[in-house]
């Protein structure tokens, strides 16, 4: 009897070593870490390199020239896309999306032009409406930006960016996807955000279903002019609530909560998330505001027709290298030129744009009509209308009412709705996501309505 008892209690820990391991190793997707690993800081450099070299990539600046100005750019860009579709047995549709400003359309614009975008969309298997859009600007400015003329490489601002999505495209392009994703080489963001108002409208007009855009713009440099050199952190900017929400939506808060709960910062939340469980040695640092202060980006353009957008760039700027002609000044070097980027840095970035697309692009989408209850009850009630299709089931998430990410979560299965008992609504602030057969989980879904 010693002997069974022995090997009963080895076979108990066995079998409970394997299942913790077993549990613990469905946390995560292999997949993410190999693509992680496969984006390539050398192809970064050779492409930041490239687009360095065409002098200026100013809006106005040379269309028909092959070796110089915004028009060869964007024709390498669209080159860069089209070996990629060839080498993915054309998986990705790759096209100009354009639009023509006069000097009416801004004080920023000195002639008439076509702003251009390079769109590269890669078709999902199952959801092909839904998109997850990664961007990139095109163009490049001198100190005056209605100079067309003089040289304005833009390396880091924003080459770095540009060739980061372009890298992007590469790496995802090699796996099958559910949704959509779309890389984009976006025009005009000097000049007044152009590009991004353009690709909005257009997805506007075309139905597109947006899950989110990640708009990169500076994503090389780790040389701050406040004197601090940090290549881990970076800024996830987003804004709180959307712009289009109605004035029964800003009533309701008052009530109910969720100040900080827009869909642009439920995407931030999650971009955060992905990177600290895939990238641990990354700091990713949400910072609770649209853009920088009193300054814009193309994902402005998104959000402002009611799409989920943030911004990701690096955590601290080099005043003396944005926007300035290159020139050299009591001994301080002015110019955004290839000097001030940091190739392995850039890589970093790209890998935590390429890690959010594949994850959000593998997820079922959110849940809608997500209703809370349980005013004046010890416990929170919370009701959803299910997704279409078969997916794993659905967790509940919930936070402090003061602290920036969420804390707490409970998977509850295939469930239209539960009850989490002796949890007290007042004192917490809860979401729903849909969680897919393979682990990915949706953008959390915020309570919009309540009931009894």
């Amino acid at each position: 009897m010693k002997i069974n008892s022995s090997l009963l209690s080895i076979a108990c820990f066995i079998f409970t070593l394997l299942l913790f391991n077993n549990t613990n190793a469905q946390d995560t997707d292999a997949r993410i870490y190999k693509i992680i690993d496969s984006v390539s800081a050398d192809r970064i450099e050779s492409d930041i390199r490239k687009l360095a070299g065409f002098g200026t990539r100013n809006t106005f600046s040379d269309t028909v020239s092959t070796t110089r100005g915004i028009g060869a750019a964007r024709r390498w860009i669209k080159s860069e896309f089209d070996k990629t579709s060839q080498d993915c047995n054309n998986c990705l549709n790759v096209f100009y999306q354009k639009d023509l400003v006069t000097p009416e359309d801004g004080n920023r614009v000195p002639k008439e032009a076509w702003v251009v975008n390079v769109v590269a969309i890669q078709k999902g298997t199952k959801y092909p409406n839904r998109y997850i859009i990664m961007s990139g600007d095109i163009d490049s400015r001198a100190s005056d930006t209605m100079d067309f003329e003089t040289d304005a490489p833009g390396a880091n601002d924003n080459a770095s960016g540009m060739a980061g999505t372009i890298e992007a495209a590469r790496v995802l392009s090699k796996y099958k996807f559910e949704n959509s994703i779309i890389y984009v080489g976006l025009s005009g963001e000097e000049q007044g955000l152009f590009g991004g108002k353009g690709l909005a409208q257009y997805a506007k007009n075309n139905n597109w279903e947006i899950i989110g855009i990640l708009n990169n713009d500076m994503i090389g440099n780790i040389e701050g002019v406040d004197g601090i050199i940090d290549n881990r952190s970076f800024r996830i900017f987003s804004e709180p609530v959307p712009p289009t929400e109605t004035e029964q939506e800003r009533n309701a808060r008052r009530y109910y909560g969720g100040e900080v709960d827009g869909i642009s910062r439920q995407l931030a939340r999650y971009i955060h998330g992905t990177v600290e469980t895939y990238m641990p040695e990354m700091n990713p640092m949400m910072i609770y505001r649209l853009d920088r202060f009193g300054r814009g980006g193309h994902h402005r353009s998104f959000n402002d027709l009611g799409y989920a957008g943030i911004r990701i760039m690096e955590a601290h700027e080099n005043y003396n290298r944005q926007h300035q002609d290159i020139r050299t000044e009591n001994g301080i070097e002015y110019g955004d030129v290839i000097e001030g980027v940091n190739f392995d840095y850039a890589a970093k970035l790209t890998a935590v744009n390429a890690i959010n697309l594949a994850s959000l692009a593998w997820a079922p989408p959110a849940p809608s009509k997500v209703a809370i209850g349980g005013i004046v009850e010890p416990s929170t009630k919370l009701r959803w209308e299910k997704v279409s299709g078969e997916i794993a089931g659905y967790k509940i998430y919930w936070r402090d009412t003061t602290s920036p990410v969420w804390q707490h979560s409970r998977f509850v299965g295939d469930v239209s709705e539960f009850m989490l008992e002796g949890i007290v609504i007042d004192n917490f602030l809860f979401g729903v996501v849909a969680v897919g057969k393979n682990g990915h989980e949706s953008l959390v879904s915020f309570p919009s309505s309540t009931f009894r």
